[in-house]
């Protein structure tokens, strides 16, 4: 990625669109496109990327280990020691794998990319799905966008007054390998409350009814190949539209550290679609790029605003909400409320955030 203030390399690479027109992508939003051949030979493909070392036998007596640099996060490298690969196979969007790490339990890897590790999940999991729905009074409709998990499913059925939760992802590859080798997040989709649609997202939305949902939950990968839509103008705008009055969104929004820029285009672009309120909220997941996530959260106009930095539907008031399935682990109240306190360098560089 960039430095610490999120400036200082002016790469891009252009990337052919569906309309043949060249599309200039930052370098830091850049996946990896090759690697060294010869650590190829000594490596699953997959294990690269900057994220995994393995030790690996460099001659009968001694051992190597093998790091990887991302051209996502030039300058930097978090390693997870592998113990096995447990899963690696191609879907029709992207290579999925689970590997078994020492530290951080299995992890789930999408095109390379660290999703969710076992150790860490839950902070992210959390967070993304309480910060909304703590903030409405009583959410009843709520959709998922991505989630192939099954951890925000999770997340959601906590909350007893929601009657029907959507999800569309579109990969089942995900769905199946998350019920293989994650059954404590996907015990999300066993839920009677859940309805899963495998399919595009963005042709989901087009044909949902206005007003349906009292929150979207989007879960989704980082802002580069397909996923670039889930960042745009028209999927936002669908989102607007397939929420009530006074409804919620809540979307992944990349890491302060490395992303100011990609955060103050969703924000600015929020601010002009959404016209409640519209925040930004930040959480510790130690294996995400630069150790942090943070989240969009809007509302579109209603009664009153909504006010994300109180919540309105307090988790810790919310009967069996604490203790079901499974016991919450990283979110509570103060937590909520310390989400969106910004470090002065964010406020700094995110014009969009200064009032915040």
């Amino acid at each position: 990625m960039e430095g610490s203030t999120g400036k200082g390399l002016d790469v891009r690479e252009n990337v052919a669109n569906s309309s043949d027109e060249a599309v200039v992508i930052p370098s830091c939003c850049l996946k990896a496109k090759a690697s060294d051949p010869e650590v190829d030979a000594i490596c699953h493909s997959t294990v690269v990327s900057g994220w995994f070392s393995e030790l690996q036998s460099s001659s009968d007596a001694n051992l190597k280990e093998v790091y990887f640099n991302n051209p996502m996060w030039p300058g930097e490298a978090h390693s997870l020691k592998v113990e096995k690969v447990l899963f690696k196979e191609k879907s029709k969007y992207q290579e999925v794998m689970v590997f078994q790490s020492s530290a951080y339990g299995k992890v789930l890897v999408l095109d390379g990319i660290v999703q969710l590790t076992e150790k860490d999940e839950c902070a992210y999991q959390e967070m993304i799905t309480h910060l909304p729905l703590c903030s409405i009074q009583s959410p009843t409709n709520v959709l998922v966008v991505g989630g192939g998990d099954g951890g925000v499913l999770r997340e959601i059925c906590r909350h007893s007054s929601v009657k029907l939760i959507d999800i569309c992802e579109i990969d089942q590859m995900v769905i199946d390998v998350s019920k293989k080798f994650f059954p404590e997040l996907a015990m999300g989709f066993e839920d009677p409350r859940v309805h899963l649609h495998v399919g595009d997202a963005i042709d989901f939305l087009r044909h949902a009814p206005q007003g349906k949902y009292d929150a979207v939950i989007v879960d989704s990968s980082d802002p580069v190949g397909p996923a670039q839509e889930l960042v745009e103008r028209p999927f936002f705008e669908s989102i607007a539209r397939a929420l009530r009055p006074g409804g919620v969104l809540c979307n992944m929004a990349e890491s302060m550290w490395l992303h100011t820029h990609l955060i103050q285009d969703m924000v600015s672009l929020c601010r002009q679609i959404f016209k409640g309120s519209v925040r930004y909220a930040w959480a510790s997941v130690p294996t995400y790029p630069s150790g942090v996530i943070g989240f969009v959260l809007c509302s579109t106009e209603g009664v009153s605003s909504v006010d994300f930095l109180h919540p309105i539907n307090p988790i810790e008031k919310l009967e069996d909400a604490l203790h079901y399935r499974r016991e919450l682990m990283f979110y509570n109240s103060e937590i909520h409320k310390a989400a969106f306190a910004l470090p002065s360098f964010v406020k700094s560089e995110v014009e969009s955030l200064r009032d915040c």
